[in-house]
């Protein structure tokens, strides 16, 4: 029998002013940088869980407005396998009294450079490998992504 499962999660990119929407986050005992992200729950899209996990996680309201890519990790032997889909967002509103998710220490917005230099912080090379995708100019429109409706999601 295969145990092999996957973990599918989501994260976005959120620029404003040349700063990305970033979060100091818990993980493992240690505490890491990375872009909103997150598991993909049952029944929900994935442009939703996008929105979903970065207001949980910032408190901030998204429009997602493109995918800039899908990511595929694995930080090692046993660890499982992370297929990532990194959305592209426009912060609309922020809500500075919203409690933020378990984990979650602080949203911060940083520099490409001010990033950079915190790279022994990343939770992963993804964090960086996305900000600078964004940079390069990669766009993909969301309707790349067909989703076949759940039964959850049906009537």
């Amino acid at each position: 029998m295969n145990s092999f499962q996957p973990h599918i999660t989501v994260a976005t990119i959120v620029e404003r002013d040349g700063r990305f929407l970033v979060v100091r986050e818990l993980a493992d005992g240690m505490q890491v940088l990375n872009q909103p992200a997150g598991h993909a729950e049952e029944g929900e899209r994935l442009v939703q869980a996008a929105f979903r996990e970065t207001l949980e996680e910032t408190a901030w309201q998204v429009d997602v407005t493109g995918l800039l890519g899908m990511y595929v990790y694995q930080p090692g032997h046993g660890a499982g396998v992370y297929h990532r889909y990194c959305f592209i967002a426009e912060a609309i509103k922020h809500d500075p009294g919203q409690k933020l998710d378990t984990g979650i220490e602080e949203a911060l917005w940083l520099t490409p450079d001010e990033l950079r230099e915190r790279l022994e912080e990343h939770r992963s090379p993804l964090v960086m490998r996305c900000v600078d995708d964004y940079l390069s100019g990669r766009r993909l429109p969301l309707d790349v992504i067909y989703e076949h409706p759940w039964p959850l999601q049906r009537g």
